[in-house]
């Protein structure tokens, strides 16, 4: 079942997919389109799944989950990867590579590997004020709290000097 996003309970489980360019605005028109769809018709053991989710900086998928009514299953979590994919195809767009980092570089949004991320931190082109996108937040609270977050509070830490 479908939900606005910001109706969701801060408890709610989100995934956040991050993509390796921007998405166009005729791209986030049908990635809007069809994740409606999506999560019109998601479910866990035939129970709907209250769901909803957010297109951030053209840049971000953020789906978001109501654990409280129905959880997700090995099976609704399958098919939520099995459509990324199918958008990572469609779009040609890395959304599943969690070995890559994304940072603002004064108003950008950059986007580099982790390697990449390690060297620029070994040069101090990026700091422990490096405002960092920390996708491993798990719950809608910590996304809004702790989402874009200087790199010394977040996992990058371990990379700066």
């Amino acid at each position: 079942m479908l939900v606005d996003f910001t109706a969701l309970p801060d408890d709610s489980r989100i995934w956040i997919y991050q993509s390796n360019r921007k998405f166009s605005e005729e791209e986030v028109a049908v990635m809007q389109e069809k994740t409606n769809a999506f999560l019109t018709q998601w479910t866990a053991h035939g129970a709907n799944l209250e769901a909803g989710f957010e297109i951030k900086y053209d840049r971000f998928i953020v789906l978001g989950l109501n654990q409280a009514n129905a959880s997700a299953s090995g099976c609704s979590i399958d098919a939520s990867v099995h459509f990324i994919q199918e958008l990572e195809k469609e779009f040609d767009l890395d959304l599943m590579d969690k070995m890559n980092v994304t940072f603002y570089n004064g108003n950008f949004i950059a986007h580099k590997t982790l390697t990449d991320f390690r060297k620029m931190a070994k040069n101090r082109s990026v700091s422990k004020n490096t405002v960092v996108f920390n996708n491993l937040v798990n719950t809608k609270e910590e996304y809004q709290e702790n989402w874009e977050v200087p790199a010394s509070e977040s996992w990058h830490n371990r990379f700066l000097a």
